[in-house]
């Protein structure tokens, strides 16, 4: 299913808590279709940039708009079905099982969607996750990486126009992390724009058409990723010496080698 492109721009973005800027001057236009990886060390301001797109928090200078429309001015129904966040570290309050925890993703299509609309969506959110299996399984029963792909699953039932994730390969095994990362190529090879945080670098590089590096709640980098993950943005960023594995052939996808600690860290 293709869908019609759309954007979601961030213009002077700046947010506060207490006395600390936790982002400056934020200025981004993201497209539909593509997958954007936001990087950066911890308490670069990563989580915050995705809650403020989502409309989860409100920023006291600088305007997100969505197909240019304020964000904040859209009801909150219509923004939640068309952007979808998976927060770092969901609630889950209740011991409900795996379907009923996927079907909250289609909450915000109540009076809008048949229930035989909202049935074929979560179970096409089920399969593509694999956890369909577990469908009548209590979540707090699940494993950590069990529970992390019925979250995103839950995502997936909503159909959104933009998925924002913070961190969604954490708790998840290797071979997971890239059938995570593929679906989510999937969906954005659909049409749908995809904005995530990781930690991972050479995930990053794999998965993201765009990177987006945070330091000190600014920018500091913007681009592919053999652009935006250089050694010398690395060693600034991170205190690292790292380095691009290529394979010359081709055959397959490049590796970013972590060294250690720059000499000057």
């Amino acid at each position: 299913m293709s869908r019609t492109a759309s954007q979601l721009t961030v213009s002077g973005l700046q947010f506060r808590r207490g006395s600390r800027v936790v982002l400056d001057s934020i200025d981004l236009q993201l497209q539909s279709g593509s997958i954007t990886a936001v990087l950066g060390p911890n308490g670069a301001g990563k989580s915050t940039l995705l809650s403020c797109v989502a409309g989860l928090l409100m920023p006291p200078r600088g305007s997100i708009e969505l197909d240019g429309a304020s964000l904040l001015s859209l009801p909150a129904m219509q923004r939640a079905r068309r952007i979808a966040f998976l927060p770092q570290t969901p609630e889950i309050a209740w011991a409900v099982d795996v379907q009923t925890l996927v079907g909250l993703g289609r909450i915000p299509y109540q009076g809008v969607a048949s229930d035989a609309e909202d049935r074929a969506a979560i179970t096409r959110a089920m399969e593509k996750t694999q956890v369909a299996q577990w469908a009548d399984r209590l979540v707090t029963t699940l494993s950590g990486g069990e529970r992390a792909r019925a979250l995103l699953a839950r995502v997936l039932a909503g159909e959104s126009d933009w998925i924002l994730a913070d961190e969604p390969f954490t708790g998840l095994d290797p071979s997971h992390q890239f059938e995570a990362a593929d679906l989510l190529r999937s969906v954005a090879n659909q049409g749908s724009g995809v904005v995530l945080t990781i930690h991972d670098l050479t995930l990053a590089a794999r998965i993201a058409d765009r990177v987006v590096i945070l330091d000190g709640g600014r920018v500091v980098a913007d681009g592919p990723p053999q652009e935006a993950l250089t050694p010398e943005i690395l060693r600034q960023v991170y205190s690292i010496d790292a380095q691009w594995l290529v394979d010359a052939s081709g055959g397959s996808p490049p590796i970013i080698a972590i060294h250690g600690l720059a000499a000057n860290g």
